[in-house]
């Protein structure tokens, strides 16, 4: 029988992405979204119920009608830096308080299996600039605070009541689905290949702000990763779950709770990612140096040893496809907007 998954904030950049992955194969997803900042499109020929996920009646209801949901792709959150920072409190509302309410209503629901989209950002890097599971935790910010936060309450609520988590954590994706289905909500995103797009389409040269780190070329470094290998890489958590995390037996009660990071093994600095832009665009495109900003950090990549080994798991595209696909979805959000 074909596998359903419940996918929260599937109408979001990540979750629909998730979503088109999972129908790719073979698997149903049912979308719940409150449409905050998701797009009503995004849900197009899926399941979908609009909604919050702290609302325990909607959830109850989701589950009288799809009783065979299998797993919880927990995608629902606020993830903008500097907003967290504007408006901490919004941001532990949802992204922690929320989180507990849900997986409140999963347990009363017997949906003892959730997949938590998280972030890598609350790591502390190594000297080398990687970070791996055991890297010392380290957030720097409310966003991933609230996820760290989650991460661990999520992880005392697996031992007390038999919830089942696996997080997966990742730094920058960039991209769009291949076929142009979902991206990125936003016009104006704030990562560095936004930045650089939007500079491309102005015709003004890209500021590499701060050239003065200490990484291989002086640039800050960054691990950017399609979104399209983050949602496969959803889906073979899915599909694998129950042999990453067994389920818990009644006597001898086992740890409940595993963390995978996703990346690219050794990231991309921003000269790296501006010459990469060159390879699709064209040596016209410009840019210049320029003094690092108040709060820049030098950055971080991602050892993926262990996704390799659970999931089966490494990215497939390449960073000019990934630049290449966030430019055609630029293009085809505009078309979205104006009609």
């Amino acid at each position: 029988m074909p596998m359903k998954v419940l996918i929260t904030g599937g109408a979001g950049f990540i979750g629909s992405t998730v979503a088109s992955a999972f129908v790719e194969r073979g698997v149903t997803p049912v979308v719940l979204d409150s449409l905050v900042t998701g797009r009503q499109e995004f849900t197009d020929g899926k399941i979908f119920y609009q909604g919050d996920i702290g609302d325990g009646a909607l959830i109850d209801g989701i589950f009288r009608d799809h009783p065979d949901i299998a797993v919880t792709v927990h995608c629902a959150a606020l993830i903008v830096v500097p907003e967290s920072m504007a408006d901490p409190q919004r941001y532990y509302r949802v992204n922690l308080a929320k989180t507990l309410e849900l997986a409140g209503h999963l347990v009363r629901n017997r949906c003892d299996r959730m997949i938590f989209a998280s972030t890598a950002g609350m790591y502390r890097p190594e000297a080398d600039l990687s970070v791996t599971e055991t890297s010392a935790l380290e957030p720097q910010n409310p966003y991933t605070r609230s996820k760290m936060m989650a991460e661990l309450m999520l992880e005392d609520l697996s031992a007390a009541y038999g919830l089942r988590v696996i997080s997966l954590r990742y730094l920058n994706p960039i991209g769009a689905d291949p076929r142009m289905r979902t991206g990125l909500q936003h016009s104006r995103p704030s990562h560095a290949l936004g930045k650089m797009i939007q500079s491309y389409e102005q015709g003004v040269p890209f500021r590499i702000t701060g050239v003065g780190w200490e990484t291989r070329d002086g640039t800050a470094i960054r691990d950017y990763i399609h979104v399209w290998d983050i949602a496969r890489a959803f889906y073979e958590a899915a599909s694998r779950f129950d042999a990453i995390l067994p389920p818990v037996q009644a006597a001898g009660r086992q740890r409940g709770y595993q963390v995978i990071n996703l990346g690219t093994g050794d990231g991309t600095t921003v000269r790296e990612l501006v010459d990469a832009f060159r390879e699709v665009v064209g040596d016209g495109f410009q840019a210049e140096e320029a003094p690092a900003r108040p709060g820049d950090v030098v950055g971080a990549f991602v050892d993926p040893a262990k996704a390799r080994e659970l999931l089966g798991w490494r990215p497939e595209y390449t960073i000019e496809e990934a630049i290449r696909h966030s430019l055609q979805w630029a293009a085809r959000r505009r078309e979205l907007d104006v009609a």
